[in-house]
């Protein structure tokens, strides 16, 4: 559909909170406790952190829980019964997720929806609808124009709001979903916009970059043990990039048991950890940190854009300020660019 824009007035940001939580929907916003912002329900636009970079960790468990049951289980004398999970997914809203955020929701899509259909995972999808924030500031941490981004893409929001400098915001209608959520609001987003330089209100992020390039360039050097061992010396395998990452969608699957009954459970896992791909025989085929480093930027430059045609890093820089050794992802592109062959 064509993107139809218009002006949300910034004393119109509490009558569409009043709006969405009279409609029964849940919303999810980015919230500040301590040094940490988080995507956590919100009931009031007053909760919403403001004046921040990017969020701490992503949004993405509202469509993928970082714990998950899949189904129950309880011994009946010498049988086992089944039951499957029933509850539905409650409406929700994201509000101010970042560009790059919206655009991994999308990539996330394609993981649980190509190859095999993740009900668990699209049942919640149906049910969301993902107000975007434009980006007016960056840090050095952000590369997003390296892999198909920019602080104003619309890709994979709804609804994208860009801040204007008498707090107004410009809201670009871009999908059924935004149309239908802005149509339920009795005239919140009034007529307008149409005029507004959007580019003039944005971050400005160079691109470092050619994400084609680097894809080739990754292929290149897949053999190249030195590299990769020096890039993963400071890699302790903690895990911490994958779990801030908006795009990475790894699991596991274990069972609970607690005397007859139980639960199976999905969780978050990581290609980073030892036991990723450990097998029972003992056998471990990516039996070091250079192996798991190197799967883990192959995956996201490499093997996904050649499967979805999609980026498999949206440039947030999470991965980067989360670890504890300050391993840089964009540094180590940067390596890898300029590796001779």
């Amino acid at each position: 559909m064509a993107t139809e824009r218009k002006i949300l007035k910034k004393e119109s940001l509490g009558p569409l909170f009043e709006k969405m939580n009279a409609a029964g929907k849940r919303i999810l916003a980015p919230r500040k406790t301590g040094e940490q912002i988080r995507f956590e329900p919100v009931t009031s636009a007053n909760e919403i952190a403001a004046d921040f970079v990017q969020s701490t960790a992503s949004a993405k468990w509202a469509v993928f829980p970082a714990v998950e049951e899949m189904l129950s289980f309880r011994s009946l004398d010498k049988e086992t019964k089944l039951e499957a999970k029933q509850s539905k997914p409650q409406p929700t809203v994201v509000f101010g997720i970042r560009p790059c955020d919206a655009a991994a929701f999308k990539a996330l899509h394609a993981v649980f929806a190509t190859d095999y259909k993740d009900d668990l995972f699209l049942d919640r999808w149906e049910q969301i609808t993902l107000i975007g924030m434009s980006c007016t500031k960056a840090d050095d941490y952000c590369f997003c124009t390296s892999v198909g981004g920019n602080p104003g893409s619309t890709v994979g929001s709804d609804i994208l709001l860009t801040p204007l400098a008498n707090g107004d915001f410009l809201a670009e209608i871009l999908t059924e979903k935004g149309q239908q959520l802005v149509a339920s609001l009795d005239g919140l987003f009034a007529a307008g916009g149409s005029d507004i330089d959007k580019e003039s209100l944005l971050a400005k992020v160079t691109p470092k970059f050619d994400a084609k390039q680097m894809k080739a360039k990754m292929d290149a050097v897949f053999n190249n043990e030195k590299l990769w061992t020096r890039q993963s010396l400071r890699c302790i395998g903690c895990g911490a990039c994958a779990f801030v990452c908006p795009s990475c969608s790894c699991f596991d699957i274990q069972d609970e048991r607690y005397g007859g009954k139980g639960q199976r459970l999905r969780c978050w896992d990581s290609c980073g950890f030892g036991l990723f791909t450990l097998h029972t025989s003992g056998h471990n085929p990516r039996h070091t940190q250079a192996q798991r480093w190197r799967q883990r930027l192959m995956h996201k430059f490499s093997y996904g854009p050649e499967k979805y045609e999609l980026p498999g890093c949206v440039g947030c820089g999470r991965c980067s300020r989360a670890c504890p050794t300050d391993m840089n992802i964009l540094g180590h592109l940067l390596e890898i660019a300029e590796e001779k062959l």
